[in-house]
Parts: C-alpha cells; structure tokens; sequence
C-alpha cells in the first residue's frame, strides 16, 4: 500500500505540478484543485511505469555513487597529483557498472 501511495504521489506530481489533492486510504484520490483538471487512471498508471522506466534506467548511476572514490580521496588525488590513478578507479566502477 505504501509503495503504491508513493508511486500514486508521484505521478501526480509529475502530471499535476503544483495541484492539490489527497490521497485517502486504499489509493483513493481526493482531487481539490480547481484549476487543474484531475488525471484519468490511466494517465496516472502510464505516468507510473514511466516514472519506473527512468528509476530503472539510473541503476548503473546509483550503484556507481556507492563506489566512486570520495570527494576527500579525489582531493588528495589532485594535491597529491595522482590523476591518473584516481581516474584507473573511476574507470573500474565505470567498467563494473556500464551505461546501457
């Protein structure tokens, strides 16, 4: 239930920028804005798997920021002008974790 409120929440948002509604218990969605009209179930369930497709698409770049050298060893790398081994790191996480 959590997950679908949050998925709901945000295709609305993305939808609806700025409206206002409430999600109730079950999903239900309690539209109050006047001026934007309310989505379709439909439209938010296709803005859904959408927002998941890119989510899914960022994976690669996710796992990456877990493994990337930290700011503080990429300054010492420059001070210590040791680029070139900060950039043999960098590149073995890019190998790891390739763009699609």
């Amino acid at each position: 239930m959590a997950n679908d409120t949050i998925g709901i929440s945000n295709a609305l948002h993305s939808l609806t920028p700025k409206a206002e509604w409430t999600i109730r218990s079950g999903g239900v969605i309690e539209w109050h804005d006047l001026v934007q009209t309310e989505p379709t179930q439909a439209e938010i369930d296709a803005e859904i798997i959408r927002l998941q497709g890119v989510y899914d698409s960022q994976e690669y770049a996710r796992s990456r920021l877990d493994e990337y050298p930290t700011i503080q060893e990429c300054v010492h790398a420059i001070l210590d002008d040791d680029l070139d081994a900060l950039q043999v790191l960098r590149q073995a996480v890019k190998d790891k974790y390739p763009k699609p």
